[in-house]
């Protein structure tokens, strides 16, 4: 029992500690986060669209929006977990000064993680105003996304923080986003329905963690429920909670030692 991370409210310090950082280089950090997912909505939704017609009913830009919506969120948490954590962790030594202080290792993990989650919520949120603006909104619902989106930076910055926990340089980093976010990316229901997959590949996508969140935001912004909500939401909890406990397990051991 003495292996599980211990939660404190600790960890408040280091995700304050990051935003105040953040404050400085807000506008192009935004503007960063959000012109690539932007980008994505509107030469593929309005360019790649035509040629692609509607997905049953639904215009493909609108259903392309959902989507990019949880890949930002999820490429968002991941480069803060993974670039920007590594290099308070080694380069900076951030976390060595933070460690002098009363701070433990579960305190700067889960302070990092929830930092990671903060911003895949900020770019998320720049991304859902601009398609309400362009109509691409179906009701009120959408606003139910945005704690569907925080765990959703959540999970998947616990997963990339567990890479940077391993990780002994930024070329590592790479294996990563090539054997495992760019898959999960393409697979995912992002970009099309799963349906169109074969059903082997249709079944793995469902055991990894972006095909849940599409699966929850796209009814939402469409204006409708989710089904089988609870289980989604379970198996993005499952992966953020268990990420976080490898990782605080890898880092004692580096860190400590």
């Amino acid at each position: 029992m003495h292996h599980l991370p211990i939660v404190s409210l600790r960890f408040l310090a280091i995700w304050r500690r990051n935003l105040l950082v953040w404050r400085k280089l807000m506008l192009p950090s935004i503007m960063g986060n959000f012109g690539e997912p932007l980008l994505y909505l509107l030469a593929l939704g309005y360019g790649f669209g035509r040629l692609v017609g509607d997905i049953g009913e639904l215009p493909y830009i609108m259903f392309l929006a959902s989507g990019i919506i949880c890949s930002s969120a999820m490429n968002t948490s991941s480069f803060e977990a993974l670039y920007s954590a590594y290099t308070r962790m080694t380069v900076q030594r951030t976390w060595g000064a933070m460690l002098d202080a009363p701070l433990n290792v579960d305190d700067v993990a889960l302070g990092e993680i929830s930092w990671a989650a903060t911003k895949a919520l900020i770019s998320s949120t720049a991304i859902l105003v601009v398609a309400s603006v362009l109509g691409l909104v179906g009701g009120w619902q959408a606003i139910l996304v945005l704690p569907v989106i925080l765990l959703t930076g959540f999970c998947f910055g616990a997963c990339a923080m567990v890479i940077t926990a391993v990780s002994r340089s930024y070329d590592f980093f790479l294996y990563y986003f090539t054997l495992v976010m760019t898959p999960m990316l393409l697979l995912s229901g992002v970009f099309f329905p799963l349906d169109q997959l074969p059903d082997l590949v249709a079944t793995g996508a469902f055991l990894l963690p972006l095909a849940h969140a599409v699966e929850i935001v796209r009814p939402l912004m469409l204006g409708g429920y989710p089904d089988n909500v609870l289980l989604h939401l379970a198996v993005l909890a499952v992966y953020g909670i268990g990420a976080f406990w490898v990782a605080t397990l890898i880092l004692r051991r580096r860190l400590m030692s």
